[in-house]
Formats: structure tokens, C-alpha cells, sequence
């Protein structure tokens, strides 16, 4: 690791710059291609994401700051790098790009060609670019984009003095709005008056239809991104996601990027915000306490179940709980790494939970990360229903240790016990009953399905990207699918057996230090898929370079690794100095050979400067 303490050099290192290379083309530039070339004279920042990943939204929002107070200089550009196999479709990467308002050039590169020659291991990345072309920084995961605004004011004063910093608009054209009724609705329930409610997401609403599902029979929230609390014209959302029906009549709403619970009144219409201070959770900070003065993350589904709202907390793997009796909330299960572990509720691991059913006894969860469907018992304990890990996804049925699903994202509790599940990347409603542990689909052709609510003998599916709810019979036999299993695209990196050696780069931003007042400042996680990869060094500590040993009786698997920095402001004379939080979630492919390499370098933010491509053309 570099050390972070230590000031920077003068000379700050430099990579040239690959191109930009993307089998799908570009979103947002008025079909106009790009290259690098092109960019010259402007600082470029390369965003690498996916959309199924909550961090890569996260980051999306921390970047919209910068983008808007550096638009004359800063060109960030989206480069798009598929996990699922549904999201190396360019009309999926065209409908995420508008569903989550991104505002910048996109790069869909389907086949991962620019996120290999950037040697990129993890979603989100970013990649800093300087007016001459050479990169200058690489920065993983959540919490950079302070750091990256002063390095980029660093780079206008440095580019302007030299006479290589060229202002003026930017690629992005916005491209034309598309008038449909909903857009990219996220969820659906029922309410007492035989109406449906639905967040229409993109548009930052609520819609109230009525009994036939189409018909608008209000508009609720002005329709632009916000936090208010008033009436229902007048309140204010941002990507509203999960709905719930409370005992009292009132609906909870899951305000997924204002991180926060808030309630709904359709009786009086108003709205108040029932949990969340409006800043996303940070590691470190309290996980219980007085609901409105914990913050949450990216809250995605509500449940009312055993006598509290339980909230899927997509933003950090975890579920949470909103107690009206005391008004607080707690973590219930997860410890925020990111995998597929059952057993009691503070040891399990999730990825990514992002719908919620509740039965008399059952917390059913679409874990959509692990493509699993899982639930909770009464006790607390977590289990697996449907599912196997991070990296294996597919559309199989029948028996529920081998099926499996493609990233859903909703569960419904069906009378007969069983549940449908909303399998968003195969466009599908599938079927797991736990009486029989057989998994069916009944129905296909639906698009990116969100939620479905149950209708008397109908079900009642909101088809995220056609824009509508689609109302089907609960059919009497199964749909026949032919079987189809994947793996990640993400080609594993090949190791030697026995002694590898893991360096976690963390170069703290211009201006700062890490923060020791308390202790270590660093912190880091190792485990392993399957757990016997690991013969050596797995476990949590405060170092960020570690000695692994690796089993070589086990040909592959995947090593988990959650690396954390904190970094203040290093000023003496500052008695309250900003502190800010760097965090990242690797799930690194790897694949055991004779000649493979001894060291596994992950750049949390900084340079790698063993890489040996200093100033050199890449």
C-alpha cells in the first residue's frame, strides 16, 4: 500500500489513456461516436458500472454535484460493463440510462473490451483522465467524489497554466421524453378502496389508478427530485421504490436515493417521513436507535410483518426494521458483506435484497445480487430457498437446489402458500413452493417485472420497462422453458497455489490524511467461495495488504474482499476537520494455475505504482 500519509509528489503519476470501445455504441450523444481524441483538452472521468448494482447507483448520484459545477471542464462518461446476461442488451442499458435520469454519455460495451484494457476489477469504478490524455487516478467503489473534485481542480489549474484545458458544452444530448402513462414503475399494492397505488419511479410520483389499472386517478409528489413532506401535490420523492400497507390504512413508502421510509396517508392525503435523516448510512455510523436520526441506505421494499415494517436495505446488503411501538429502527439480519450465507439473522450474509412478502410465519426476500430467493423465520434465522452465489444465474425449474433465477427483484405470497417471483432479468413470473421444492414459471414475455400484487384469481404484474401493469390468470399448469444456465462474463484472474499476496492501494485525497485520532482508519474483510479456497489469512483486520494462502486442491472460486479508509482534512489549525468514508466490495474471480501471478492488487483510490505503466502508452 501506498502510504497514505505521505505528501504528494510533484510528479503525479501517468498511464496513457486506452480508447473507448463498445460493441453497443453510445447512449446520450445524439447517436454521435466518440473518442478519446475527441474529449482532448477536457478532464474525463470514466464511470464503470452495471445497472443491477446499487453502489454504481450510488456513485451515479454522488457524481450529479460534480457534473453540475464542472460541466464547462468535466466530461464524465458512462462506460457500461454488464454483470447479468440481460444486461448486455442495448435496449436494457438505453432504458437504465433514462430510468436512472443519467445525465452524461454512455459507452455500452457488452463484451467488457474497455473495462479490460482498463484492467477495471469491481463495480463502480472510476477512472480519472487528464486534458493530455494520460490517466491520473482510479478510484473503486463509494465515497470518492470529494476526492476526485479536488483533484480535478487541481488539473484545471495545472491544465490552464499550460494552455491544455479547453472549456466549452459538453457531448451529452438529452434525448427526447417518451409520453407514456407510468415510467419504470417499481412497485404495486392494493388499497382498501379497490384502487392500486404504484411509485412510478423515474418520474419521482406516486399514481393512484383505479380497479382496471390504467386509469389515473391522481398524481402524487410534484415530480422532481426532493425531500418535502406535505400534501399530496406538494410532497417531493426521489426514485420512491417499495410500498407497504400499515394496520392503520396508511402506506409506507421505501424513498430509495432520499434514503429514507416515509408514510402516505390516502385519507388526508398528506405525508410525514416515518425513518432516515436523508443521508445515505456510512460504515461506522449507528445501526438502531431513534428512526429519524438514523440514517438508512437505498431502502428498495417494505414489509408489515410480525409487528414491524421490515425494510430490504439494498444499499448495504441488509434487512432492517421500523418498530412504531418505540419508534426506532434496528438491522434484523446482514453484517453488510455482500454473498449468499444463512443461519442467524446478525451472521447472514445478503446481496442486494430487494422484495419483500410476508406470510404468518415466512419473510420471503428476492436477493437480487445472488439471484436467490430467501426468507427469514420467526426466530430470525435467514435461509435459502432458490439460489447458489454472486456469479451463477440462469433460467432453470424444476427441483430448487438446481433452478434458477436471473436478478429478481420482487416476491408475492400466493394463497396456496407458495410464492410467485417477479424474475426481472428473465421477463418472467416464476413459481417455488415449499411444499413440493419444485420451482415452476407461470408466465414469460413480460418485461424487467418489478412486483406483482394478487387479485382475486388474477395477478397483477408492473412490467418495469413497458411502462404498465399487465394483468394475467394465475395459470393452471407451469409454462414449459427450455433450461439455460450462465456465468458472469468476467474472465477469473489467474493465481499461483499457495502464497498470493493481496494489496488493497488506498492514496488518501490532496489535503488529506488518514484519520487515527480513534484507532486504525483502515479496515479489511477476506473470505472465500468455497470456503476451503482459503487456507490462510481470511478473516477481518486493519492492515490493507494481507498474505493469503490459497488451497491448491481447489481449482477456482471467488474471493470476497471489503476493504474501508477513512480520510480527513489535514489542517492543524482546523479543530473540526471533514472526515470522509471510502468503502469497497471486490468479488474477484479466481482460477488456481502453476504460472499465475503471486500478488492481487485492488485500487481502492490512487495508483497502483508496481504496475510498471508509468508514462507509458497502454
Amino acid at each position: 500500500m501506498t502510504d497514505a500519509s505521505s505528501p504528494r509528489t510533484s510528479r503525479r503519476a501517468r498511464v496513457r489513456a486506452p480508447q473507448l470501445t463498445g460493441k453497443g455504441g453510445w447512449l446520450n450523444t445524439g447517436d454521435k461516436q466518440y473518442t478519446l481524441a475527441d474529449l482532448r483538452g477536457r478532464i474525463v472521468i470514466l464511470d464503470f458500472w452495471t445497472f443491477c448494482c446499487i453502489n454504481c447507483l450510488h456513485v451515479l448520484d454522488e457524481l450529479r454535484e460534480l457534473e453540475r459545477k464542472h460541466r464547462d471542464t468535466v466530461v464524465i462518461i458512462g462506460v457500461h460493463s454488464p454483470k447479468f446476461v440481460h444486461e448486455a442488451e442495448h435496449q436494457a442499458v438505453a432504458d437504465a440510462v433514462e430510468r436512472y435520469g443519467v445525465e452524461h454519455p454512455v459507452l455500452d460495451d457488452p463484451e467488457l473490451a474497455t473495462w479490460k484494457q482498463y484492467a477495471v476489477r469491481a463495480w463502480p469504478t472510476l477512472v480519472v483522465i487528464d486534458p493530455e490524455g494520460y490517466v491520473v487516478a482510479q478510484h473503486a467503489g463509494e465515497g470518492h467524489a470529494h476526492a476526485i473534485e479536488r483533484l480535478v481542480e487541481e488539473l484545471e489549474t495545472e491544465h490552464a497554466a499550460k494552455g491544455t484545458l479547453r472549456r466549452g458544452d459538453g457531448p451529452y444530448v438529452a434525448p427526447e421524453p417518451e409520453p407514456t402513462v407510468l415510467r419504470f414503475p417499481g412497485r404495486a399494492i392494493a388499497l382498501p378502496s379497490g384502487n392500486f397505488l404504484v411509485s412510478d419511479t423515474t418520474r419521482h410520483q406516486l399514481v393512484e389508478l383505479a380497479a382496471d389499472g390504467e386509469t389515473v386517478v391522481r398524481r402524487i409528489g410534484q415530480g422532481d427530485r426532493g425531500h418535502t413532506d406535505s400534501t399530496w401535490v406538494r410532497s417531493r420523492f426521489n426514485e420512491p421504490q417499495g410500498l407497504a400497507l400499515l394496520p392503520d390504512g396508511s402506506v409506507a413508502v421505501a424513498d430509495t436515493v432520499n434514503h429514507m421510509i416515509r408514510r402516505f396517508d390516502p385519507e388526508t392525503g398528506r405525508f410525514t417521513t416515518l425513518a432516515g435523516t436523508g443521508h445515505q448510512w456510512m460504515q461506522g455510523e449507528p445501526t438502531s436507535g431513534t428512526a429519524r436520526e438514523v440514517s438508512l441506505s437505498s431502502p428498495w421494499d417494505v414489509a408489515w410483518w410480525n409487528g414491524k415494517l421490515w425494510i430490504a436495505m439494498a444499499g448495504v446488503h441488509q434487512l432492517w426494521a421500523y418498530d412504531p411501538n418505540d419508534n426506532t429502527v434496528a438491522v434484523t439480519a446482514g453484517t453488510t458483506n455482500e454473498g449468499l450465507v444463512d443461519g442467524p439473522g446478525p451472521e447472514a450474509w445478503f446481496a442486494q435484497p430487494s422484495g419483500l412478502a410476508a406470510t404468518a410465519d415466512r419473510l420471503w426476500v428476492a436477493d437480487s445480487e445472488t439471484s436467490a430467493l430467501r426468507w427469514v423465520d420467526l426466530d430470525g434465522a435467514v435461509h435459502t430457498a432458490v439460489g447458489t452465489g454472486l456469479f451463477d444465474f440462469g433460467h432453470r425449474d424444476g427441483a430448487a437446489e438446481q433452478a434458477l433465477l436471473q436478478h429478481p427483484l420482487g416476491v408475492t405470497a400466493l394463497p396456496d402458500g407458495s410464492v410467485a417471483i417477479s424474475d426481472t432479468y428473465n421477463h418472467a413470473l416464476r413459481r417455488y413452493d415449499p411444499a413440493t421444492g419444485q420451482v415452476t414459471t407461470l408466465a414469460t414475455d413480460l418485461r424487467e417485472p418489478s412486483d406483482a400484487v394478487l387479485v382475486g384469481d388474477e395477478i397483477l404484474v408492473v412490467e418495469s420497462a413497458r411502462h404498465r401493469l399487465t394483468r394475467l390468470r394465475l395459470p393452471e399448469e407451469a409454462v414449459r422453458v427450455e433450461s439455460v444456465a450462465h456465468r458472469t462474463q468476467r474472465a477469473a484472474t489467474e493465481v499461483a497455489p499457495g502464497e498470493l499476496k493481496l494489496d488493497v492501494i488506498f492514496q488518501a485525497p490532496a489535503g488529506q490524511k488518514l484519520d487515527t485520532r480513534y484507532g486504525p482508519s483502515t479496515r479489511l474483510l477476506v473470505s472465500a467461495t468455497p470456503p476451503e479456497l482459503l487456507v490462510g489469512g481470511e478473516g477481518a483486520g486493519t492492515d490493507l495488504n494481507r498474505a493469503l494462502t490459497l488451497n491448491s486442491a481447489v481449482a477456482e472460486g471467488v474471493l470476497h474482499v471489503s476493504a474501508m479508509a477513512a480520510s480527513c482534512d489535514d489542517d492543524p489549525a482546523n479543530e473540526y476537520p471533514a472526515c470522509h468514508v471510502h468503502q469497497q466490495d471486490w468479488g474477484v474471480p479466481v482460477r488456481l494455475t502453476s504460472g499465475g501471478a503471486d500478488r492481487l492488487p485492488l485500487v481502492l483510490a490512487g495508483m497502483d505504482d508496481r504496475d510498471g505503466r508509468d508514462d507509458q502508452d497502454a
